[in-house]
């Protein structure tokens, strides 16, 4: 108990890694869909380097010890008002969830083409609502538990990270132009999940397997949910992914709201 103990006080200390690029921030094509869809200078991703070794038991101490960290305080912005600014309070608190994140191909998505959400062109299907207009069924599997369609992908998957991530491109910002095909979204998703997770391949077997941690995070000050935004929406969100090996974390977040701003 004493090992545990120690390991679960340990300090973590960051530095910012400029020099990490990720694909989906510079790539033109991707940069067009976030801009459409209303997340373009709403979503980012930073990473850093940390300094201890990185246990999924400990990521609660990671995670409060990496919002109380100066280098990464003075990196991270938030948004209120529509204004980029620093976290101003210190962090007392995080709630943490490990997300599951096993997938290395994109099958998990494979039943989407046959239940009826899409036309065999890859077209999505339109369906009635009565508080959104230009609805569809994507949408609807995505958000309604009563839908016909909402268990195609099962609740299992529906909880590991690669879903989440195409859930919340989907569902993208307030003023998202939705698409009519699946594939802007499918294609987004693999090239953001792959800038975002590491993955290794075993000598013996040749297999593929994910080694990253996904942590969805918040954090709280003295006052209260101070990231990511102070007020609770599904399409403000913020997770941690870990890389143990080469001690890395990029913080990927999104902040739900009108316009396009610059980070």
């Amino acid at each position: 108990m004493a090992g545990e103990k120690s390991a679960l006080e340990q300090t973590f200390s960051f530095s910012p890694l400029p020099s990490k690029k990720l694909s989906f921030l510079h790539d033109k094509g991707a940069l067009a869909l976030l801009m459409k869809w209303s997340m373009l200078g709403r979503i980012s991703a930073q990473s850093f380097s940390f300094d201890q070794s990185f246990y999924p038991y400990n990521s609660e101490n990671f995670a409060l010890c990496f919002f109380r960290d100066p280098d990464v305080v003075a990196n991270l912005k938030k948004m209120e008002a529509g204004v980029w600014m620093p976290l101003d309070k210190p962090v007392v608190s995080v709630d943490v969830e490990v997300v599951p994140c096993t997938k290395v191909s994109m099958e998990l998505f494979d039943p989407i083409y046959s239940c009826g959400i899409l036309r065999p062109s890859g077209q999505v299907v339109k369906c009635f609502h009565d508080v959104y207009p230009d609805y569809d069924e994507l949408r609807q599997m995505l958000q309604e538990e009563d839908s016909e369609h909402y268990y195609a992908v099962g609740r299992e998957e529906r909880g590991e990270f690669l879903f989440r991530l195409f859930k919340h491109l989907c569902l993208g910002g307030e003023l998202c132009q939705y698409e009519d095909t699946i594939d802007p979204y499918i294609n987004t998703t693999k090239q953001v999940y792959k800038d975002l997770i590491s993955v290794q391949k075993a000598p013996d077997t040749k297999k593929i397997s994910v080694v990253s941690t996904v942590l969805k995070i918040g954090a709280y000050d003295e006052s209260g949910r101070c990231y990511p935004g102070r007020r609770e929406e599904e399409q403000t969100f913020a997770y941690l992914i870990v890389d143990p090996f080469k001690r890395h974390v990029t913080l990927f977040h999104h902040f739900y709201g009108v316009g396009n701003f610059t980070m």
